[in-house]
Protein backbone atom coordinates (compact mmCIF):
# COMPACT_ATOMS: atom_id res chain seq x y z
CA UNK A 1 0.00 0.00 0.00
CA UNK A 2 1.61 3.37 -0.63
CA UNK A 3 1.12 6.18 1.31
CA UNK A 4 -1.17 9.35 0.12
CA UNK A 5 0.64 12.72 -0.10
CA UNK A 6 -0.90 15.57 2.39
CA UNK A 7 -2.39 18.28 0.02
CA UNK A 8 -1.79 21.93 0.76
CA UNK A 9 -4.74 22.55 3.11
CA UNK A 10 -3.67 19.54 4.79
CA UNK A 11 -0.06 20.32 5.83
CA UNK A 12 -1.27 24.25 6.54
CA UNK A 13 -4.20 22.86 9.21
CA UNK A 14 -1.00 20.34 10.76
CA UNK A 15 0.96 23.66 11.76
CA UNK A 16 -1.36 25.26 13.26
CA UNK A 17 -2.29 22.28 15.27
CA UNK A 18 1.49 22.32 16.17
CA UNK A 19 1.77 25.72 16.96
CA UNK A 20 -0.85 25.60 19.41
CA UNK A 21 0.64 22.92 21.71
CA UNK A 22 2.03 23.68 24.61
CA UNK A 23 4.27 21.34 26.78
CA UNK A 24 2.23 19.65 29.57
CA UNK A 25 5.03 20.45 32.24
CA UNK A 26 7.13 22.91 30.78
CA UNK A 27 9.57 23.06 33.71
CA UNK A 28 11.06 19.44 33.38
CA UNK A 29 13.46 18.54 30.95
CA UNK A 30 13.15 16.74 28.14
CA UNK A 31 15.48 13.50 28.45
CA UNK A 32 17.41 11.97 25.74
CA UNK A 33 15.02 9.16 24.27
CA UNK A 34 16.31 5.25 25.08
CA UNK A 35 18.57 4.14 22.88
CA UNK A 36 16.66 1.68 20.53
CA UNK A 37 16.77 -1.92 21.70
CA UNK A 38 19.23 -4.55 19.35
CA UNK A 39 17.75 -7.10 17.82
CA UNK A 40 18.42 -10.32 19.42
CA UNK A 41 19.48 -12.58 16.70
CA UNK A 42 18.19 -16.44 17.04
CA UNK A 43 20.60 -19.06 14.85
CA UNK A 44 18.94 -21.90 14.01
CA UNK A 45 20.70 -24.97 14.40
CA UNK A 46 21.89 -26.43 10.79
CA UNK A 47 21.09 -29.79 9.61
CA UNK A 48 23.53 -32.02 9.00
CA UNK A 49 24.27 -32.33 5.24
CA UNK A 50 22.01 -35.30 3.13
CA UNK A 51 22.80 -36.29 -0.08
CA UNK A 52 20.58 -38.65 -2.10
CA UNK A 53 21.24 -42.13 -1.73
CA UNK A 54 23.40 -41.63 1.89
CA UNK A 55 22.31 -43.49 5.00
CA UNK A 56 20.00 -40.92 7.54
CA UNK A 57 21.36 -40.76 10.99
CA UNK A 58 19.14 -41.97 13.71
CA UNK A 59 17.21 -38.91 15.68
CA UNK A 60 15.96 -38.77 18.89
CA UNK A 61 13.08 -41.29 19.53
CA UNK A 62 9.48 -39.78 19.79
CA UNK A 63 8.13 -42.36 21.96
CA UNK A 64 8.08 -41.02 25.28
CA UNK A 65 6.40 -43.88 27.00
CA UNK A 66 9.34 -45.98 28.69
CA UNK A 67 9.24 -49.86 27.24
CA UNK A 68 6.82 -51.92 29.42
CA UNK A 69 9.94 -53.90 30.66
CA UNK A 70 10.86 -50.66 32.49
CA UNK A 71 7.76 -49.48 33.80
CA UNK A 72 7.63 -52.93 35.21
CA UNK A 73 10.53 -53.25 36.99
CA UNK A 74 10.67 -49.51 38.71
CA UNK A 75 7.46 -50.23 40.66
CA UNK A 76 8.51 -50.86 44.14
CA UNK A 77 8.88 -54.21 45.85
CA UNK A 78 5.36 -54.78 48.01
CA UNK A 79 6.34 -58.06 48.68
CA UNK A 80 9.26 -60.01 50.94
CA UNK A 81 12.63 -58.97 49.10
CA UNK A 82 14.15 -62.49 49.09
CA UNK A 83 10.58 -63.95 47.98
CA UNK A 84 10.89 -61.31 45.09
CA UNK A 85 14.45 -62.42 44.32
CA UNK A 86 13.95 -65.79 44.27
CA UNK A 87 10.82 -65.02 42.08
CA UNK A 88 12.51 -63.05 39.78
CA UNK A 89 15.74 -65.44 39.25
CA UNK A 90 12.97 -68.29 38.63
CA UNK A 91 13.80 -70.29 41.43
CA UNK A 92 9.55 -69.91 42.43
CA UNK A 93 7.61 -71.78 40.27
CA UNK A 94 4.05 -70.78 39.05
CA UNK A 95 1.27 -72.26 40.90
CA UNK A 96 -1.56 -71.61 37.76
CA UNK A 97 -0.99 -70.19 34.14
CA UNK A 98 -3.32 -68.63 31.98
CA UNK A 99 -1.85 -68.31 28.60
CA UNK A 100 -3.55 -65.48 26.32
CA UNK A 101 -1.84 -66.53 22.95
CA UNK A 102 -3.90 -65.56 20.57
CA UNK A 103 -6.87 -63.40 22.20
CA UNK A 104 -8.07 -59.97 21.01
CA UNK A 105 -8.15 -57.41 23.66
CA UNK A 106 -12.06 -57.74 23.99
CA UNK A 107 -11.44 -61.70 24.64
CA UNK A 108 -8.61 -61.49 27.05
CA UNK A 109 -9.29 -58.59 29.67
CA UNK A 110 -12.67 -61.22 30.84
CA UNK A 111 -10.10 -63.75 31.09
CA UNK A 112 -7.81 -62.26 32.94
CA UNK A 113 -10.27 -60.78 35.10
CA UNK A 114 -11.87 -64.30 35.98
CA UNK A 115 -8.35 -66.29 36.30
CA UNK A 116 -6.60 -63.61 39.17
CA UNK A 117 -10.16 -63.44 41.23
CA UNK A 118 -9.96 -67.47 41.31
CA UNK A 119 -6.74 -67.93 41.98
CA UNK A 120 -6.81 -65.56 44.69
CA UNK A 121 -10.01 -67.21 45.89
CA UNK A 122 -8.59 -70.61 45.75
CA UNK A 123 -5.54 -69.14 48.02
CA UNK A 124 -2.71 -69.54 45.17
CA UNK A 125 0.09 -66.86 45.65
CA UNK A 126 1.87 -66.75 42.50
CA UNK A 127 0.69 -67.14 38.86
CA UNK A 128 2.13 -66.52 35.46
CA UNK A 129 0.13 -64.39 32.60
CA UNK A 130 1.71 -65.53 29.48
CA UNK A 131 1.19 -62.62 26.99
CA UNK A 132 3.44 -63.32 24.03
CA UNK A 133 5.97 -61.06 22.34
CA UNK A 134 3.95 -59.92 19.84
CA UNK A 135 4.02 -60.01 16.17
CA UNK A 136 6.63 -57.78 14.31
CA UNK A 137 4.48 -56.44 11.68
CA UNK A 138 3.33 -52.91 10.92
CA UNK A 139 0.08 -52.25 9.68
CA UNK A 140 0.94 -49.23 7.52
CA UNK A 141 -1.71 -46.51 9.25
CA UNK A 142 -1.01 -43.31 10.46
CA UNK A 143 -0.29 -44.30 14.23
CA UNK A 144 1.81 -46.44 14.91
CA UNK A 145 0.77 -49.58 16.90
CA UNK A 146 3.42 -51.28 19.41
CA UNK A 147 4.53 -54.33 19.34
CA UNK A 148 2.71 -57.30 21.17
CA UNK A 149 -0.44 -55.59 22.42
CA UNK A 150 -1.09 -57.71 25.14
CA UNK A 151 2.22 -57.52 26.71
CA UNK A 152 1.76 -53.55 27.23
CA UNK A 153 -1.90 -54.16 28.27
CA UNK A 154 -1.65 -56.61 30.82
CA UNK A 155 0.24 -54.66 33.43
CA UNK A 156 -2.26 -51.81 33.31
CA UNK A 157 -5.42 -54.37 33.90
CA UNK A 158 -3.83 -55.36 36.47
CA UNK A 159 -3.52 -52.27 38.40
CA UNK A 160 -7.34 -51.76 37.64
CA UNK A 161 -10.61 -52.82 39.68
CA UNK A 162 -11.50 -55.19 40.03
CA UNK A 163 -8.41 -56.79 40.25
CA UNK A 164 -5.98 -54.30 41.64
CA UNK A 165 -7.14 -55.38 45.35
CA UNK A 166 -5.78 -59.07 44.55
CA UNK A 167 -2.74 -58.16 43.09
CA UNK A 168 0.33 -57.73 45.53
CA UNK A 169 2.99 -57.48 42.68
CA UNK A 170 3.71 -57.97 38.97
CA UNK A 171 7.36 -58.73 37.41
CA UNK A 172 8.28 -59.84 34.00
CA UNK A 173 9.43 -63.76 33.95
CA UNK A 174 12.07 -65.39 34.40
CA UNK A 175 13.23 -66.84 31.21
CA UNK A 176 12.49 -70.20 31.97
CA UNK A 177 8.73 -69.37 32.17
CA UNK A 178 8.41 -67.32 29.52
CA UNK A 179 10.62 -64.02 29.58
CA UNK A 180 9.45 -60.39 27.96
CA UNK A 181 6.24 -62.58 27.11
CA UNK A 182 4.72 -63.46 30.57
CA UNK A 183 4.24 -61.28 34.23
CA UNK A 184 4.69 -62.88 37.27
CA UNK A 185 1.65 -62.09 39.03
CA UNK A 186 1.95 -62.34 43.08
CA UNK A 187 -1.17 -62.31 44.57
CA UNK A 188 -2.48 -61.18 48.15
CA UNK A 189 -3.75 -64.00 51.00
CA UNK A 190 -7.51 -63.23 50.83
CA UNK A 191 -8.86 -62.00 54.30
Amino acid sequence: MTRRRLSQDEVELWRKVTDSVHRMHPDRSVADPLPKPKPIKHVQPRLPEFSIGAKATTGPSHDILAPVEVRVARQPVQMDAKAFQRMKRGKLSPEARLDLHGMTLDKAHPALVSFILSAQAQGLRLVLVITGKGKDRDEGGPIPVRRGVLRHQVPQWLSLPPIHQAVLQVAQAHLAHGGGGAYYVYLRKRR
